[in-house]
């Protein structure tokens, strides 16, 4: 009985074994440093300076109530950023399974027969016809591979830098999101506005095309001023088909964007409003800031941590593997009579691959090709990134330049047009220089709209490139709380 219960605690002993602790083979990761990187002190463009301001939700500083509307429902309901979270729950549930590797994995089993004698003997002897012969057995076993290199912990290593990555993907589509619905709320605003633009000008041809037939009819002009004023009309209105046709688009581009059919908005955005202007000015920070703002910049380097812990998973599997397991089990004919007797077994393996054809050795280089790869990555991003916020800044000063030459352009215009309309009506011009004056008023008009939008645009491009839309002091996004302590790691120092 003694040596039941010494294999018993024996088994028990097993069964709560914690995570050996020992070194982890592979390497170590450090987050490369910005120069290794190719960060640039400064901004090769010239670039506002100042406190970088909050840009967690950066549409608002437009001042557009119904833009900030369909950005929330934007964030709510779109599908890509639904999938961006089902991939973070995925990411979540291999970090889980990567954990249980550190613990021992317990089975148990009972079973019950019932053997009826029919007719026969057992052990020469003959038996009643009828007999019945009842067994009833119960047993358990635990096995544990103990992680003395410490392949175990550079997996869970990987995985939780997998999960960080995908909650850093998730901040990265819902600013991509937020940015997309701004893109097409202002094409559908400019759209209206060129169209409005075009409808007023024709407005205006009527006029000057009723006055040139009242000329035509007193005999003081021909014919050929009607015609030529009917012929720059019909030029100016083949231009609202093609406004229209861009409200539409944008339109149903800002229904899908919102998880939803894609002529749901059009009833909504159909009064015509505004381009949506924001401030003139953005502070950048310095470039070293992207590391931590951009939330793909984020992913990349959490990708290359997750890619350095591989190589020491595929390190711990050229090293021998120590394997523990037990089991006890008791066999009674009566369910009151398993625990009469209990006998149990402590088993302990050592494995060492001899010969595997390289395909151990193979594995861990290629990880250290991965890990290799996954730099090069994170190095593009963060390259990318600082183009990306160069771009921006070039964009939204050329078109700040543009704004203000055709705002001067169509007053300009606006002045010569009237002037040519009266000197017209009066006989002292004619339909050339009347026609003249007012195409150059659509084309500064349509420009200042245009310029006005791509300005807009262009500040839309900054925030995103310095990624707003996302709360950088905070942790990434993250799914359900984990068990074990597992939760979301802290952000890495950068």
């Amino acid at each position: 009985m003694g040596q039941t219960v010494g294999m018993v605690r024996s088994w028990l002993a097993i069964a709560a074994l914690p995570p050996l602790a020992a070194c982890a083979v592979g390497p170590n990761y450090r987050p490369p440093a910005p120069a290794t990187l190719g960060v640039p002190a400064a901004f090769s463009t010239p670039a506002p300076e100042g406190a970088r301001p909050d840009l967690s939700r950066w549409w608002t500083n437009f001042g557009d109530p119904q833009l900030e509307a369909i950005v929330a429902a934007a964030l709510k309901n779109n599908l890509d950023i639904a999938q961006a979270v089902s991939r973070l729950r995925q990411a979540r549930e291999a970090l889980i399974q990567q954990r249980a590797g550190l613990f021992p994995t317990l089975t148990a089993t009972d079973s019950y027969s019932r053997l009826i004698n029919i007719r026969g003997r057992t052990a020469g002897q003959f038996t009643a016809a009828g007999a019945v012969t009842e067994n009833y057995a119960l047993s358990g076993d635990v096995a544990y591979t103990a992680d003395i290199f410490g392949g175990v912990r550079r997996g869970i290593e990987a995985a939780r830098g997998s999960y960080q990555a995908s909650g850093y993907d998730l901040a990265q589509v819902q600013a991509t999101v937020a940015s997309e619905v701004v893109r097409n709320y202002i094409l559908a605003r400019a759209a209206q506005a060129g169209a409005e633009i075009a409808r007023g000008s024709l407005r205006v041809q009527d006029e000057n095309l009723e006055i040139a037939g009242f000329r035509v009819q007193a005999g003081l002009v021909s014919s050929l001023d009607a015609e030529q004023i009917r012929a720059q009309r019909a030029q100016t209105a083949t231009q609202v088909p093609s406004f229209d046709q861009s409200f539409e688009q944008a339109a149903n581009r800002l229904g899908v964007l919102t998880g939803q059919a894609p002529g749901s908005l059009k009833a909504e955005l159909f009064a015509t409003k505004p381009i949506p202007q924001g401030p003139a000015a953005v502070p950048v920070g310095l470039p070293a800031d992207l590391l931590r703002m951009r939330p793909d910049v984020q992913s990349a380097e959490r990708n290359l941590a997750a890619a350095t812990a591989r190589i020491g998973v595929a390190k711990a599997q050229l090293l021998p593997q120590l394997t523990l397991s037990g089991g006890i089990n008791s066999n009674a004919p009566s369910f009151d009579r398993l625990t009469d007797l209990i006998t149990g077994r402590v088993f302990a393996q050592l494995a060492q691959t001899i010969f595997d054809a390289g395909r151990n050795r193979a594995v861990l280089r290629s990880n250290r090709a991965a890990a290799e790869q996954a730099f090069g990555a994170y190095k593009a991003a963060v390259l990318t990134a600082l183009e990306d916020v160069e771009n921006a800044l070039t964009a939204l000063r050329t078109a700040q330049a543009r704004r203000a030459e055709f705002a001067v352009a169509a007053e300009a215009s606006s002045n010569a047009a009237l002037l040519a309309r009266s000197q017209y009506r009066a006989g002292l011009t004619d339909i050339t220089t009347l026609n003249t004056a007012e195409a150059a008023l659509l084309t500064s008009q349509s420009g200042l709209a245009q310029a006005k939008a791509d300005e807009a645009q262009a500040l839309r491009q900054l925030y995103l490139a310095l990624g707003g839309g996302w709360n950088a002091d905070a942790p990434p996004p993250t799914a359900q709380p984990l068990k074990h302590g597992d939760g979301q790691p802290p952000r890495p120092a950068q």
